[in-house]
């Protein structure tokens, strides 16, 4: 029988992480023809494909011309991109330069992800129009791959978003979800940040977003520029970390809230809020309640399951 392939085509990069699996997902359930591409644990599920090799971009580009690709690869952890800058910015600005470039090529409509980061976090909350002043250098290399992604394809949208959660592979995946070994092992003091407010945001919710961007473009050319989501829960780590031992019932009378800033690793923004009226003006937008998103993320990783089974299930 002939296999009914979608004839929307979109082409996601990073589709092994945590943003890019959830992306992948959203476009391949919704009737799109989905490429996904990685790097280290491409096979076999997604192309193998490194993203400074300009000449395999090219080539994946023109084979498979999608309308829309979705930029999700990066190197995202602040602390990594201070100690390896120029590794960080080949990724973060010169592939995404690249790519801006490819899909000017193909009349492919772009969309770049980019981060909260972009901003001191000293006024919120953020709107479009506001002035970037990034404080540490990854916010800064996101910020330079927006203006060369824009500078090259002036048919770009850029889509910053805030701290990320979902389903993890292993809980070092997301900066959220990495702190249930704390909330679980009550027998021991956790610190837990409690100076810098974050919007915990669901990579499905991110995911939807993208894909209601995407079909909206096909339809109004007019759509593109810089655009903000971000779920609406205020949080620091440690309301986080209380909201998730709530979830799966634990006790968090172990974790303690740290009020001073932080003073080691890179420089964050106490509060980057992100305006999101832009995209909510264009009926685009879909958020998940933080603690039936978290309970959903971390079941897996529930250590004793047993006597908690009936309280879910």
């Amino acid at each position: 029988e002939d296999v009914d392939i979608p004839s929307r085509r979109v082409l996601i990069t990073g589709a092994t992480g945590l943003l890019g699996r959830a992306v992948f997902k959203e476009f391949n359930q919704n009737n799109w023809n989905a490429v996904g591409c990685g790097y280290r644990r491409a096979q076999p599920r997604f192309e193998q494909i490194n993203l400074l090799d300009s000449i395999a971009v090219h080539d994946i580009i023109h084979d498979f011309q999608p309308h829309v690709i979705v930029h999700c690869a990066a190197e995202r952890r602040p602390d990594v991109v201070e100690s390896q800058p120029d590794a960080a910015s080949q990724l973060n600005v010169a592939a995404s330069a690249n790519l801006a470039k490819e899909a000017a090529g193909v009349g492919a409509f772009l969309i770049y992800i980019s981060t909260d980061y972009v901003f001191d976090g000293t006024s919120p909350p953020y709107k479009e129009t506001d002035v970037p002043n990034p404080l540490n250098l990854y916010g800064k290399t996101k910020l330079e791959g927006e203006k060369a992604v824009l500078e090259n394809n002036e048919e770009t949208a850029v889509l910053r978003i805030p701290v990320l959660y979902g389903e993890v592979e292993r809980l070092e995946e997301s900066a959220v979800t990495v702190m249930f070994d704390k909330v679980q092992f009550s027998n021991k003091s956790a610190n837990m940040d409690h100076w810098q407010q974050r919007f915990p945001t669901n990579v499905k919710d991110v995911a939807a977003v993208c894909r209601q961007l995407a079909e909206k473009r096909m339809l109004d050319p007019s759509v593109k520029g810089i655009f903000h989501w971000s779920g609406n829960e205020q949080m620091t780590k440690y309301e986080m970390a209380c909201a998730i031992a709530d979830a799966f019932n634990l006790p968090s009378s172990h974790l303690r809230p740290i009020t001073d800033s932080p003073v080691v690793g890179a420089l964050r923004p106490r509060n980057a809020q992100l305006d999101c009226s832009k995209l909510e003006m264009l009926g685009i937008g879909q958020r998940t309640p933080f603690r039936a998103g978290i309970r959903e993320s971390l079941w897996p990783f529930l250590i004793d399951k047993r006597w908690r089974q009936t309280v879910f299930h």
